[in-house]
């Protein structure tokens, strides 16, 4: 069994924003974030899941996510995600992270588990830590290129 915990953050949001994941199997214990310089908190919120489960190196894995975004969690407890791939996305945000989840998701047995944000959860509580300081480490933030390249196109019309 592992254990995936993430949190997701932006200043702003839109803002700088960061993802903070932590994987947790028996003994070993591995904590993983980024950060870039435009996004939102729900694109952190997934992307901190797509990277923990990209982690896992076995595929076949039982893994539990525990998160405390109910858009993550209740996209995919409730099946809205795989109604969404239906109707191709069509009036939904993030399918670019949606469809790199999807591929990940499949890999593994994957349950989630939602828990209330900021409510002195050791393990929320670090990958909120995370999350946050990867938005603010200003000289490795990265291009979140899709949202931008969305939001650009956004502001043309």
């Amino acid at each position: 069994m592992i254990e995936i915990f993430t949190d997701g953050a932006a200043s702003g949001n839109p803002g700088p924003g960061g993802y903070g994941v932590i994987l947790r199997s028996g003994k070993h214990y591995k904590e993983l974030s980024g950060g870039f310089r435009m996004t939102t908190n729900n694109r952190m919120e997934l992307l901190a899941v797509i990277e923990g489960l990209k982690a896992i190196k076995t595929p076949g894995q039982q893994v539990t996510v525990v998160s405390d975004s109910k858009y993550v969690v209740d996209s995919v407890e409730k099946k809205w995600v795989f109604g969404w791939v239906k109707i191709g996305f069509k009036g939904k945000k993030n399918k670019d992270l949606w469809m790199r989840f999807l591929e990940v998701y499949k890999l593994h047995d994957v349950k989630f588990v939602w828990i209330k944000g900021h409510n002195a959860h050791p393990e929320n509580e670090r990958c909120d830590e995370l999350a946050v300081a990867a938005g603010k480490n200003k000289a490795a933030l990265a291009i979140d290129v899709e949202f931008e390249k969305e939001r650009n196109k956004a502001t043309l019309l």
